[in-house]
C-alpha cells in the first residue's frame, strides 16, 4: 500500500513575488511599477519555499494572458486595453494557451525556456510545480501566436450565425453588438467592437453584460445548449479535444498539477474524459478542482476523476465564520461530517488570490488571531493544505493597487510589489513576521513527519467535552495512526484556556490504546509528560488565547 504524503501548496504570483519597488503607482504601468521575472525565482527562494514546508509550489498567472502592456515589438498582437482588468489583465483572461506571459521573462524572445528553467529548478529543490488550466473561458481577443504548427484557434471554423452549435468552441449572441453595461469600449480607431457578441464566461448569455459580470472573458462551449440543457457530446465536441491538446502540450513541460479554474462550469464529461487521457501518460499528475458546490464534490471526484477539490464553502467560510462573526467553534464538526468519505479529497485553506488576507483590515487585522484556525485547517485530515505568499508573513494588504481597490486582497490585476516579501527577500523582515514565518514553518513541518498527521484517522472529541470547552470558542480532535496518537485543542477565544480533555474509551479503541502508561509530548513547545490512559482520561491543557496546541501521545 503506498503511503499517504501530507501535501502543502505554496501559491505565487510571479507578478508580484519577487518585485522589490518600495514606490509602486496606482494604475502604474510595468515601467513604472516592475515586474517579478521567472529568473528571479531562484534557487534560494525556492529552497526558502521548502524549507517552510512546501511539497508543491503553485505558479499562478503562467499562461499568456490579456494585458494592456504592449509587446508588439515582439510579434506578440496588442490587446484592447478596454476588455482588459488594470494594466496588467487577469491571469484568468487566457490569450494564448500555448504561450507563457512575456511580463515574466528577462528576455521575451525566450520566455518558454526561462520558465522551463524555473520548473526545473523547482524540482531541483523537491518541489512540484502546479499552474493553472483555465478551460471554462478565454479572453475576449484570444489569439495564439505560439500555437504547434496544425493546431485550430479556439474560434476558427465556429459559425457566428448560430447561438449554439457542438460544432462551435462559443456561443453567439446572433445579430447583436457586445455593448457591456457600463464599461467603456473607447471610440474611433480605438474602440473595441465584436459582432456578434459571445456569450461572458460566467454563463451570461446576453450581448450587455454588466461591469461586475466577466465581461473581459469568452465562454467556452463544451457541446451543453444552454437554453433547453441539452448535451451533445458525441461525436467529442471540438472544444474538448482543442482543451486536451492544452493539457498535453503543458504536461509535456513537466507539470506535476493543474489547478482548475472554476472546474464546476465545464461537464463532469469533459474531466472523466479529458483526467483519465492525460493520466494514462501522465499517471503522477495531479487535477485540483476549484468549485463551490457541495452537491458535486462527489461527481467531480469519482466520476470526474479529480484528485482534490477546493472546500472552501464548508470549513473555509466556518474558520472564518468563527474568527470574524461571532459562529460557534463547534461548528467544525458539521464540516467532517459534510464530507465525511471524501475528506482526503479535499484542498484546505485560509487565504489564496481570491480570498481577502487574514490580516486586512477586512478579515482579522491581526494574523496571530488566525492561528487555532491554521492548526485546525492544516491538521483536520490528511488533505492537502495551501499558503499563499506572504501569508507566512503576516500581509495587510493595505494598499488600494489600482483596478483593485482597498479590498484586503493582493491585486491579481495590476503591476505590484508585496511589503512583507520585499522585506523577507532583502532580509529585513520585523520581528512579528520573522516570529509568524516560524510558527509556520514548524506546523506545516510537523504535518508532513508525524504520521498521524499525516497519514492518520479523524475523532472528534467534542461531544465528550461538553462540559470541559467552551464550545463556541474552543474545539478538541485526535488524529492516530499505527501506535501514535496526537489531540488537537484550538483555542479562538480571546482568555488563556485551563482545563482537562476527555478521550472516551471509544477514541482509545479506534486508535487501538490499551489502557497505560504514554509519553506526552508537546509538538509546539517540546514539553514532555508521562500521562496514563484509563476508561475516562482526562488530559490537562494550557492554551493561550487565540493559539492551538498538539500534543503527540505515543509509548513510553
Amino acid at each position: 500500500m503506498k503511503e499517504k504524503k501530507k501535501t502543502i501548496i505554496y501559491q505565487l504570483m510571479p507578478r508580484w513575488f519577487t518585485n522589490c519597488n518600495e514606490h509602486c503607482t496606482p494604475n502604474g504601468s510595468i515601467e513604472q511599477n516592475g515586474c517579478g521575472k521567472f529568473n528571479e525565482i531562484d534557487d534560494s527562494k525556492l529552497r526558502s519555499i521548502k524549507s517552510l514546508g512546501a511539497t508543491h509550489v503553485w505558479f499562478t498567472g503562467i499562461i499568456e494572458h490579456a494585458t494592456a502592456t504592449d509587446y508588439s515589438r515582439y510579434e506578440i498582437t496588442p490587446c484592447n486595453p478596454h476588455v482588459v482588468k488594470g494594466k496588467a489583465g487577469s491571469p484568468y483572461a487566457i490569450r494564448d494557451y500555448y504561450d507563457v506571459c512575456p511580463d515574466f521573462a528577462v528576455d521575451v524572445n525566450h520566455r518558454m525556456a526561462e520558465f522551463e528553467a524555473l520548473v526545473n529548478r523547482a524540482h531541483r529543490a523537491g518541489l512540484k510545480v502546479i499552474i493553472d488550466f483555465v478551460p471554462n473561458h478565454v479572453a475576449r481577443e484570444y489569439e495564439s501566436d505560439a500555437k504547434p504548427a496544425g493546431v485550430k484557434d479556439l474560434g476558427e471554423g465556429d459559425n457566428p450565425m448560430m447561438f449554439f452549435d457542438p460544432k462551435n468552441n462559443f456561443y453567439y449572441i446572433t445579430g447583436q453588438d457586445f455593448a457591456p453595461i457600463g464599461v467603456d469600449l473607447g471610440s474611433g480607431r480605438d474602440a473595441y467592437r465584436e459582432f456578434p457578441a459571445r456569450a461572458t464566461g460566467n454563463d451570461c448569455y446576453t450581448a450587455s453584460p454588466n461591469r461586475d459580470d466577466w465581461y473581459e472573458t469568452v465562454k467556452l462551449n463544451y457541446g451543453i445548449d444552454p437554453w433547453n440543457g441539452s448535451t451533445h457530446f458525441e461525436p467529442v465536441p471540438p472544444t474538448w479535444l482543442k482543451m486536451l491538446n492544452i493539457l498535453r502540450f503543458w504536461s509535456s513541460k513537466g507539470i506535476d498539477g493543474f489547478r482548475c479554474d472554476m472546474a464546476h462550469m465545464v461537464p463532469v464529461a469533459f474531466w472523466h474524459w479529458a483526467i483519465h487521457a492525460i493520466k494514462s501518460s501522465h499517471p503522477d499528475i495531479i487535477f485540483i478542482a476549484e468549485i463551490y458546490d457541495v452537491a458535486l464534490y462527489h461527481s467531480y471526484i469519482f466520476d470526474g476523476g479529480f484528485d482534490y477539490l477546493y472546500d472552501k464553502v464548508t470549513l473555509y467560510d466556518t474558520l472564518r465564520g468563527i474568527l470574524c462573526n461571532g459562529w460557534p467553534a463547534s461548528d467544525i464538526t458539521r464540516c467532517w461530517q459534510s464530507v465525511e468519505g471524501i475528506g482526503d479529497h479535499m484542498l484546505n485553506f485560509l487565504e489564496n488570490h481570491d480570498e481577502q488576507r487574514i490580516a486586512s483590515q477586512q478579515f482579522c487585522s491581526d494574523p496571530w488571531k488566525a492561528l487555532p484556525a491554521l492548526v485546525v485547517s492544516a491538521t483536520i485530515s490528511c488533505c492537502p493544505f495551501m499558503v499563499y505568499a506572504g501569508q507566512e508573513l503576516g500581509e495587510p494588504a493595505a494598499d488600494a493597487e489600482g483596478y483593485s481597490g482597498h479590498d484586503g486582497r493582493t491585486t491579481i490585476f495590476d503591476y505590484w510589489s508585496v511589503p512583507t516579501l520585499r522585506r523577507w527577500h532583502n532580509g529585513r523582515p520585523t520581528a512579528s513576521e520573522r516570529r509568524l514565518r516560524a510558527i509556520y514553518r514548524k506546523i506545516l513541518n510537523l504535518c508532513k513527519s508525524e504520521k498521524s498527521l499525516a497519514q492518520g484517522d479523524f475523532f472528534d472529541l467534542m461531544y465528550v467535552n461538553q462540559d470541559t470547552l467552551n464550545t463556541h470558542s474552543q474545539y478538541a480532535y485526535l488524529r492516530h495512526y499505527a501506535g501514535e496518537m496526537t489531540l488537537i485543542v484550538a483555542n479562538f477565544g480571546d482568555q488563556p484556556l485551563e482545563t482537562s480533555i476527555r478521550i472516551p474509551q471509544h477514541a482509545l479503541d479506534c486508535a487501538h490504546f490499551p489502557h497505560g502508561k504514554y509519553n506526552c509530548l508537546d509538538l509546539l513547545t517540546g514539553k514532555t509528560d508521562a500521562i496514563v490512559l484509563t476508561e475516562d482520561t482526562r488530559l490537562p491543557v494550557s492554551i493561550a488565547a487565540h493559539s492551538a496546541n498538539l500534543y503527540k501521545i505515543n509509548s513510553l
